[in-house]
């Protein structure tokens, strides 16, 4: 999975809303900007902890397929070699008949 911009995401839409309040709100300009840079490194931050979550439970997700899907891959190249042999064989068996 993909979670490079879930940082950013977050941080967006928290800017977003801090926006929208603070025009709601009729706020200051100074006071505005810092609870503004406030609001936007705190969730900047977050993000970064959602992103590293993320990270570590679809890795495990995504290994546990891996190696599902190696065994898969392994029993169908067996199986894959068996019907080889088995085609060899009947092709020596006609042969085998005429002589």
């Amino acid at each position: 999975m993909k979670t490079k911009q879930v940082p950013i995401i977050i941080t967006l839409l928290a800017g977003f809303i801090t926006c929208i309040i603070g025009i709601a709100m009729h706020m200051e300009t100074g006071r505005f900007v810092k609870t503004w840079g406030i609001v936007l490194l705190s969730f900047y931050i977050l993000g970064c902890i959602a992103k590293l979550v993320l990270d570590k439970n679809f890795k495990v997700e995504e290994e546990t397929e891996g190696s599902e899907g190696e065994a898969a891959e392994e029993g169908e190249a067996e199986a894959g070699e068996e019907e080889g042999a088995g085609q060899e064989a009947e092709e020596e068996s006609p042969a085998a008949m005429e002589e």
